[in-house]
């Protein structure tokens, strides 16, 4: 393999470790301390996302994660990437950031209308990809999170064994504007290292419009600096909760509500 093969492989394998922390709550790396409602499933579904670093370019198209909360304070979750390299040298397709998790609430706070801070935990396994990520590991995060009337703050501390067997931490906090604000501003920072491989420092703001209690759409703006290069990302999606009996209720109502605001000739 020559050093501009190796190069190329080197990158591509930065971009996929770009994205092993869990990301539980859309456009965010970091989560919150919060899971869906017993008997509930919840979508988070990113339909096309852009990736850059450097020279580098990635479509991540779905990025998406399903949440079911099977009994009171404790959801299980199974997310991935399909990736799609738009640099030559880069694979073309892959499917990353594949995990398979639990998300317990330890201290039901003001998440849950509770007094005081929500404190979780989120762990689990890091999933073998396909034509990329080779390999399993492991996944830990500590999660509280606060809220008061101008806003909401985050933090999670995160550790993790890669695929690589790499010893991997996380230190992200999220701060959102007033919970009752239709459309609130949120932001991120979040700091990532690899202790053989990656560095990265990162900071993301945007906005998340909450279109009904159980369904809200998100826009973000990242900008990241992993090791000696800049990376930047475009991030929109929605996400969306039904029951598992009412599914088909919570799609009929959306696709009324579409065809009502549809003006035909």
């Amino acid at each position: 393999m020559n050093a501009a093969v190796a190069a190329a492989f080197a990158m591509a394998a930065v971009l996929i470790c770009w994205g092993d922390e869990a990301r539980a709550y859309r456009p965010f790396d970091g989560t919150d301390a919060a899971v869906a409602e017993t008997g509930e499933i919840e979508i988070e579904l990113g339909p096309a996302e852009y990736q850059r670093d450097a020279s580098e370019r990635s479509l991540f198209v779905p990025d998406l994660r399903i949440n079911y909360g099977f009994i009171l304070n404790w959801e299980a979750s199974l997310e991935g990437d399909i990736a799609h390299g738009l640099t030559a040298g880069i694979p073309g397709a892959s499917v990353i950031g594949g995990q398979a998790l639990l998300k317990g609430v330890l201290r039901e706070g003001a998440l849950q209308d509770k007094p005081g801070p929500s404190v979780a935990t989120e762990f689990g396994v890091l999933l073998p990809g396909v034509n990329a990520e080779h390999g399993t590991g492991a996944i830990l995060d500590a999660i509280a999170s606060q809220r008061w009337d101008w806003g909401t703050v985050h933090f999670n501390a995160q550790i993790a064994l890669t695929r690589d067997q790499h010893a991997d931490y996380f230190l992200d906090t999220i701060i959102e504007g007033p919970h009752d604000w239709v459309v609130r501003p949120v932001s991120e920072v979040f700091y990532e290292s690899d202790v053989s491989l990656f560095r990265i420092g990162s900071a993301l703001i945007g906005a998340i419009w909450q279109v009904k209690d159980n369904v809200a759409v998100d826009f973000g703006l990242r900008g990241a600096r992993v090791n000696d290069r800049t990376a930047g990302e475009i991030r929109a999606g929605v996400t969306f909760a039904f029951g598992v009996s009412t599914g088909a209720d919570l799609l009929s109502g959306l696709l009324a509500t579409g065809l009502r605001g549809t003006h035909w000739p």
